[in-house]
């Protein structure tokens, strides 16, 4: 039978069984259309599958279409059918099992034996054809991104034969075919925006990516692939990278955990110690009043017998006179010498109270010790929280790290090799999660500012109204050194708080302009230091390499101009100390006064590397410490 014609499904290619005709004006076998709209009925209700298409001009459909019987056109195929050899035209309904036969092609399984499940992976389910009886589906051997769906090389046919169908996309069985969309247009993605680096369907490229320059998909994988090899190469290379930093951030776990365990025992042993010399204090204390109370009890205790005999005496010879008869006078001179001699041996005074008991200032001297105590701990620990040292000074972190001089103010506030910074190297890498809009990030190491916005994703931690960056990891303790190189523009470096809000207005939230950062800047014309929104302008001329150290421990930092491996200190911020009477060290400047009001409560945070990028030409790079920091940090 000719399978060509108005009469014949394009679909299948046989003639129309139970045509349906939709509104675009073409005609399918109500089954055919029934397969490639799996969630669509013939009562047309829509499913999760969204708009249905057509499968020969796409045109979309709405999802309460219904599909119905063209019955004008079932009648004219009856007719044509009667007319010419075949099965009978037959108006009723019996012969339907017989026009059905021909819809079963696929039911032959021996042209699909190239596409056995054997031919797949071992544990992979094939993509199972889409117009297959359900339950009996062959695996597919192509997807048809027009049609939505995967077909067996038996239902494959169609779209070899049908010059209608020949267009149509065809590509090796995809599992989802949706991804294969435009989630807005519900098209193939066939273009790639190199401006926005994305896939497109035709309708995107028409209209938003209007101007922007578009390939096809083939062209951009071809380039991309031939880029493979490098991008590949750098991943290995930070990967290698990473893992030295792990390894180092391991073993500077490792080495905090065994230091605390350490210092641990240590102030435990040290607080048994304090608690056993309080203990022996307080014994030898409590021993020193019995004592005291022992030896001045007895001469008491002696005196008031001795008065209570003395009293008992007295009223017995006063007794005995009294009952003297009257006629008897031999015995009244006797009881009456008696009783005055009583009376003469205790006329001398006893002995009156002690104006001061011998043991009453052991309270006096236990006080002062509680006080001196009390006053020890308090300086002890404001010295511990400023410094962070202990008994046997700072604590190294770095077991085998190499001895420090016991003087280097010296080298951190004069002109010194940079060999010696590097001892305290630290890696800083950028956070792409800080970034303004208006920055653009090169890697880890490199940002320049940019006159377009880039769509970041959201973060909570981006800078909202400033054009900056913070330097990944928060910086607590010890001493660190990092470099930049200025390569164009108005440029400022320092460091911020890591709890300082990104969302600040622009006046409050640049670097050095508030109480939580501070910053070397260059202008273009000179370099000055910001703090808290004073200006302190530098004499020193430009340097494109600039040095920062911070020195946690000693609440300062430092900027230094890097030349031919000679470090010039350009300034460096710390609080001077005041001398006797609490007078300042430099009353006359402001800039000094700042810092020495403010600059210390800087570091009750935790610090992150900071870069303010101020002008529309402003491009920095992070110093070429790489390797050499890798080096350090294996050695450490």
């Amino acid at each position: 039978m000719d399978c060509s014609g108005p009469f014949s499904c394009p679909i299948c290619l046989e003639p129309l069984r139970e045509p349906v005709t939709l509104p675009c004006g073409h005609n399918f076998c109500l089954a055919c259309l029934g397969a490639l709209w799996p969630h669509r009925g013939a009562s047309g209700a829509g499913g999760p599958g969204g708009a249905a298409r057509c499968p020969l001009c796409q045109e979309p459909f709405p999802d309460g279409l219904q599909l119905r019987k063209n019955h004008t056109l079932s009648e004219l195929l009856q007719l044509r059918q009667g007319s010419g050899p075949g099965p009978g035209p037959g108006p009723a309904p019996a012969p339907a099992p017989e026009p059905s036969a021909p819809s079963a092609p696929p039911s032959a399984p021996e042209p699909s034996a190239p596409c056995a499940p054997e031919s797949w992976p071992a544990g992979e389910e094939p993509v199972r054809c889409d117009a297959c009886p359900e339950g009996a589906a062959l695996p597919a051997a192509l997807s048809c991104l027009s049609c939505l769906a995967s077909f067996c090389p038996a239902h494959l046919g169609p779209h070899e034969r049908s010059p209608a169908l020949r267009g149509h996309r065809l590509v090796p069985p995809l599992r989802r075919l949706e991804e294969s969309l435009c989630p807005r247009h519900l098209r193939p993605l066939e273009r790639y925006c190199r401006a926005e680096r994305v896939c497109l369907c035709e309708a995107c490229a028409a209209q938003e990516h209007r101007g922007h320059e578009l390939v096809p998909l083939e062209q951009e994988r071809a380039l991309q692939e031939a880029e493979q090899p490098k991008v590949l190469s750098a991943v290995e290379d930070r990967m290698d990278e990473l893992g030295a930093g792990i390894a180092q951030s391991r073993r500077t776990v490792a080495l905090i955990k065994s230091a605390a365990v350490a210092e641990r025992e240590r102030v435990s042993r040290l607080f048994a110690e304090a608690a056993a010399a309080l203990q022996g204090f307080q014994t030898q204390v409590l021993g020193f009043i019995e004592e005291g109370e022992a030896a001045m009890l007895g001469s008491s205790q002696g005196d008031l017998r001795r008065q209570e005999e003395q009293r008992s005496r007295l009223s017995r010879a006063r007794q005995n006179l009294s009952q003297v008869p009257e006629a008897d006078s031999v015995s009244f001179l006797q009881e009456l010498l008696a009783l005055r001699l009583a009376l003469e041996d205790g006329c001398s005074p006893g002995p009156g109270p002690p104006r001061e008991l011998s043991f009453t200032k052991s309270s006096q001297a236990v006080r002062a010790v509680r006080d001196m105590l009390a006053v020890a701990c308090v300086n002890q620990w404001e010295q511990l929280r400023g410094l962070g040292g202990n008994e046997d000074g700072p604590q190294k972190l770095e077991a085998d790290a190499e001895p420090q001089d016991l003087d280097n103010t010296n080298l951190l506030e004069s002109e010194a090799p940079r060999d010696y910074f590097l001892k305290f190297a630290y890696i800083v890498d950028l956070d792409s999660d800080t970034a303004d809009k208006f920055l653009q990030l090169f890697g880890t190491k490199g940002v320049k500012r940019v006159l377009c916005p880039i769509n970041y994703p959201e973060s909570p931690t981006r800078f909202t109204h400033c054009e900056q960056v913070l330097g990944e990891g928060a910086l607590d303790r010890g001493t660190y050194y990092w470099e930049v190189e200025i390569i164009e523009g108005w440029v400022s470096v320092g460091v911020m708080d890591e709890d300082f809000s990104p969302q600040e207005p622009y006046d409050r939230g640049r670097l050095g302009r508030n109480a939580h950062s501070c910053c070397l800047q260059w202008n273009g014309r000179s370099f000055s230091v910001w703090f808290h929104g004073l200006e302190a302008p530098l004499p020193h001329p430009f340097s494109p390499t600039v040095g920062v150290c911070l020195e946690y421990a000693d609440r300062a930092l430092a900027f230094y101009a890097v030349r031919d491996g000679k470090m010039s200190l350009l300034r460096r911020l710390k609080a001077s100390r005041p001398r006797r009477g609490g007078i300042p060290a430099s009353p006359t400047d402001p800039f000094q006064s700042r810092l020495d009001s403010h600059f210390a409560g800087l570091f009750t945070h935790r610090l992150k590397p900071a870069f303010f990028l101020e002008s529309v030409d402003a491009h920095l790079q992070i110093g070429p410490l790489k390797k050499s920091c890798i080096s350090v940090l294996k050695r450490r």
